[in-house]
């Protein structure tokens, strides 16, 4: 078995985009739909189109509802809206996607801007200044303690947990991005190690839910937890199920997304880890620099780390002896 590479994707790709996409080399997607996509007939007709360029669903994500306000937030409409997050995971399940994403994170990821910036070579990628980020206002109606959102977590996987298990898909749960105790005013669910491990109890020992290893967030805190000794934690208990492959300029109070080259981490003992653990689930690049609309946007922009790291993950093969 080897990694997968895959690559993030979105629903109705062009044919061009998607002969782009093969020829990286790239078999799988992290395929985004919104709501109204998301129906059998539509998707059925979807997984047909990509099976003609010998591209497959890896992770089937719905961003209004991995990162749904109600559910996180315990708010009136959850009932509701984790009836629809239910029928999302059993429709990967009829159209064979094995991994479905949530991150509780119900004002998405917090970034200060995207721009270009000291170590993004003239690309428009995202930064964050944890100050500027502490200075704004509350995001939502009132502050949401740690306790709240823990209850509420546990609230979802009563109810997904068993969906999940009849479906056969599991849940990629990502942290919080950044990856501190508290954002907008509502506490995190998972900034650390610790919290992963806590979460996985909380599922009763089913394997439905399972790690997206976000290396960018482990890089811009580092108070997370020891990423290797993690990498190898999370394999050997079978929860890993996804990488996202990001390097950062420095560890907060500031940084930019940068090349994986281009950060302070070294990309190829993370990779290195990786093989050497035996990890066989999917990898990304995560985020990509904005891109050129002339040189295909955003999905142009991944080629070149895409292929990048999958040259760091030929050479750590060759290294560790693991080709295929």
């Amino acid at each position: 078995m080897s990694i997968k590479i895959e690559v993030p994707a979105r629903f109705g790709h062009t044919p061009e985009e998607l002969a782009f996409i093969r020829e990286m080399g790239v078999a799988y997607l992290n395929l985004n739909v919104m709501p109204d996509q998301a129906t059998l007939s539509d998707m059925r007709r979807e997984v047909a189109r990509l099976e003609e360029y010998h591209l497959k669903i890896s992770d089937f994500a719905c961003p209004p509802l991995q990162k749904n306000a109600d559910i996180i937030l315990g708010r009136e409409g959850r009932e509701a809206a984790a009836a629809q997050f239910a029928d999302f995971v059993r429709l990967a399940g009829d159209i064979g996607a094995p991994l479905v994403s949530v991150a509780w994170q119900p004002n998405g990821i917090f970034r200060t801007g995207r721009g270009v910036g000291q170590h993004t070579r003239g690309g428009t990628a995202f930064y964050a200044d944890l100050d500027e980020i502490n200075r704004r206002p509350i995001s939502n109606d009132r502050e949401y303690s740690q306790q709240e959102i823990w209850d509420n977590f546990a609230w979802f996987l009563e109810r997904i947990i068993p969906v999940c298990e009849e479906s056969g898909v599991r849940l990629a749960l990502h942290p919080n991005d950044p990856p501190v105790p508290s954002l907008g005013g509502v506490s995190s669910l998972i900034c650390s190690t610790m919290d992963y491990r806590r979460a996985l109890k909380m599922a009763g020992g089913s394997h439905a839910l399972g790690v997206k290893l976000c290396v960018g967030c482990w890089l811009e805190n580092p108070a997370f937890g020891d990423l290797l000794s993690d990498i190898r934690e999370f394999q050997a208990g079978g929860d890993l199920v996804e990488v996202h492959f990001r390097n950062v300029s420095a560890p907060l109070p500031r940084f930019e997304e940068t090349l994986s080259e281009d950060g302070y981490a070294n990309m190829y003992e993370i990779m290195k880890a990786l093989v050497e653990c035996g990890f066989d689930g999917f990898c990304s690049i995560d985020h990509g620099f904005a891109g050129y609309p002339s040189m295909g946007g955003q999905l142009g922009s991944m080629a070149y780390p895409t292929g990048h790291m999958k040259g760091l993950l030929h050479a750590a093969q060759q290294e560790l002896g693991r080709c295929r």
